[in-house]
C-alpha cells in the first residue's frame, strides 16, 4: 500500500512540474522576461517531466 501511495505521489509531482512550466514559459514570454535559451531549458524539463509520469503509469 506504501509503494502505491509513493507511486501516486510521485506521478502528481511529475505532472504539476510540467503543467508549471509551461505556464512560467508563457507567462514570463508575456512579460518580456524571458530569453530563448532559458525558455527552451524549462519547456525541456517540463518535457522531461511529463515523460517520467507517462512511464511511470506502466
Amino acid at each position: 500500500m506504501e509503494k502505491k501511495s509513493f507511486r501516486a505521489i510521485t506521478s502528481l509531482i511529475f505532472r504539476a512540474l510540467t503543467l508549471a512550466m509551461g505556464v512560467a514559459v508563457v507567462t514570463l514570454s508575456c512579460l518580456g522576461a524571458l530569453e530563448v535559451q532559458t525558455a527552451v531549458t524549462l519547456l525541456g524539463i517540463g518535457l522531461a517531466c511529463a515523460g517520467v509520469a507517462l512511464l511511470e503509469k506502466q
